[in-house]
C-alpha cells in the first residue's frame, strides 16, 4: 500500500474518531494500531514502542511540564492576584474600560508565573467575571476580554506548550522562551489597546467605574506594589535564572515550583488539604498531556514507517508555491486544526511534517516559525466549536451570559491574534532580537 494511500486512510480515521467524541490520545493511539494493520506492518509497532520509551518516557526536558503545573497549582492557592486586582482596579476606576484594561495586566502578570489557560481563565473569571457585568460592561467584551488575555500564559513564558515544543524541534527551550517573550506582551498590549478604542468608541460597552470610598491613590500604589512583588520574584527566579544560562529548563520548573510554595507558606495560606489537592490536579493534568504525547508519538510513527510522512511532506514540497505561501498554507493548516484540536495534537503532529520542510527553506529562521505557530495556536483555544477558553468561562459564567455572547466577544481578539502574525511574520526581529542578545 503506497505512502500517499495510508496517509488518507490514518487522517480519515483520526478525523471519524475526533467527531465520535472519543478522547485525543486514544484516537491517535488507536489509529496508530488500525494504520499498522491496515498497511500490514505490524512489525512496526515494536519500533513504535521502543521510540515511546526512548523520545517520551525518557526526556529528560519533559519533566519540567508537571513542575510548572505544580508551580500554577500552588500560585493560584495563593491568592497573590486578589487584592492585586482590586488595587489595580480602584486605580484605573475614573478610566474607560479600566476593569477589562485590569484584567489584561493582571493577566499578562498571571501568563508569566502560570502558564496553564484554565488556571488564569478560571482566577480571572471568579475575581472579574461578576463586577464588570455589575458595573455595566457588555458580555461579550467582558467574556471576550477575560478568555483572550487568559490564553497569553500558553505564549509568555513559562510555557508548558514551549517546553514540549522545545522538545520535539532542534531549538533549546532558552531560546524558544526569549523568542516569544516579545511577541507574547506586544500581543497583551495589543489587547488593552483595542479594549482602550472600544471603551472611547463605545463608552456604553466599557464605562468607567468611580466608587464612592476611593482610598487614597498612594495607598492604592503602595498595595499594588506589595502584591506584586511575589509573582515578580517568581518570574525572576524562573526566567532569570533559565535567561541567564544558571539553569537548565528542568530546573528553573523546580525553583519556581519551591518559589510558589514559598508565597502560599509566607501568606498564610498553607493548608495540607490543598496542597493534596494541588498534587492532585497536577497529576491529571500531567497525565493528560502525556498521554497525548505518546498518543501522538505512536501516531507519527506509524505515519513515518508505512511512508504516510513522508508522501505528505513530498505533497508540500511539490506545490507550485513561494516559499512565504507554502508558509502561510503551513499556518493556515494549523489555523484550522485549532478549531477541532488542543495545542498538544497540533504540535505533536505538524512538527514532524513542517520543521524538516522549514529547515529545507533558504532564509527562513526555524525559531522565527515555531513562535509564529505558537502565536498562531493561541486562536486553538478560542476557535469554536472546541475552542477551550469558551468551555471554562461557560462554566463559570452566570446564566444570563449567553453562549453567544462569548464567542462573539472572542472573535475581535482572534482577530488581533491574526494581526500579531502579519507583525511578526513582517518583522522577524521581534523574535530573534531576544535570542540572539542573550546566546550570541
Amino acid at each position: 500500500m503506497g505512502g500517499e494511500t495510508i496517509a488518507l486512510i490514518m487522517f480519515a480515521m483520526l478525523l471519524a474518531g475526533l467527531m465520535m467524541g472519543h478522547p485525543l490520545a486514544f484516537v491517535l493511539g488507536g489509529t496508530a494500531v488500525l494504520g499498522a494493520v491496515i498497511a500490514d506492518r505490524t512489525m512496526v509497532l515494536g519500533i513504535v514502542i521502543n521510540r515511546i520509551y526512548g523520545d517520551v518516557l525518557d526526556n529528560y526536558t519533559l519533566i519540567a511540564i508537571p513542575l510548572f503545573v505544580l508551580m500554577a497549582q500552588f500560585l493560584s492557592n495563593s491568592g497573590v492576584t486578589d487584592r492585586m486586582f482590586e488595587s489595580l482596579r480602584l486605580l484605573m476606576s475614573n478610566v474607560r474600560g479600566g476593569l477589562a484594561l485590569a484584567v489584561v495586566f493582571i493577566s499578562i502578570l498571571l501568563a508569566a508565573t502560570t502558564g496553564i489557560i484554565g488556571a488564569s481563565i478560571t482566577v480571572m473569571g471568579v475575581m472579574a467575571l461578576r463586577p464588570m457585568l455589575q458595573y455595566g460592561y457588555a458580555p461579550s467584551l467582558t467574556t471576550g476580554v477575560i478568555a483572550a488575555s487568559g490564553c497569553l500564559g500558553i505564549l509568555i513564558p513559562p510555557s508548558i506548550m514551549l517546553i514540549l515544543m522545545a522538545s520535539y524541534s532542534p531549538l533549546s527551550v532558552g531560546e524558544l522562551f526569549a523568542g516569544a517573550m516579545v511577541p507574547g506582551l506586544i500581543l497583551g498590549v495589543l489587547y488593552a489597546v483595542w479594549v482602550f478604542i472600544v471603551a472611547v468608541v463605545r463608552p456604553d460597552m466599557a464605562p468607567s467605574v468611580a466608587p464612592d470610598d476611593m482610598p487614597p491613590r498612594g495607598a492604592l500604589v503602595a498595595m499594588l506594589l506589595k502584591e506584586a512583588m511575589p509573582p515578580l520574584l517568581l518570574i525572576f527566579g524562573i526566567l532569570g535564572s533559565l535567561l541567564a544560562g544558571i539553569a537548565t529548563a528542568t530546573e528553573a520548573s523546580a525553583i519556581g515550583a519551591i518559589l510558589a510554595l514559598l508565597i502560599v507558606i509566607a501568606r498564610r495560606r498553607f493548608t495540607w488539604p490543598s496542597f493534596y489537592d494541588a498534587l492532585k490536579e497536577t497529576g491529571k493534568t500531567s497525565a493528560m498531556i502525556l498521554f497525548i504525547v505518546v498518543g501522538a508519538t505512536a501516531f507519527t510513527g506509524v505515519f513515518n514507517i508505512t511512508g504516510g510522512l513522508r508522501a505528505t511532506q513530498d505533497l508540500m514540497r511539490g506545490l507550485d508555491m513561494e516559499p512565504w505561501m507554502l508558509l502561510g498554507v503551513m499556518l493556515l493548516i494549523v489555523f484550522i486544526l485549532g478549531a477541532f484540536l488542543d495545542w498538544t495534537g497540533i504540535v505533536l503532529l505538524s512538527f514532524p511534517i513542517f520543521l524538516p520542510i522549514i529547515q529545507e527553506m533558504e532564509n527562513v529562521n526555524l525559531l522565527w516559525f515555531v513562535v509564529l505557530m505558537a502565536v498562531v495556536l493561541q486562536t486553538s483555544f478560542l476557535t469554536p466549536p472546541f475552542g477551550y477558553a469558551l468551555f471554562y468561562l461557560r462554566a463559570i459564567a452566570p446564566k444570563e451570559v449567553r453562549t453567544t455572547d462569548i464567542i462573539l466577544g472572542v472573535l475581535p481578539f482572534i482577530g488581533l491574534i491574526v494581526l500579531m502574525c502579519l507583525l511578526v511574520a513582517a518583522v522577524p526581529a521581534t523574535v530573534t532580537w531576544l535570542p540572539a542578545v542573550l546566546y550570541q
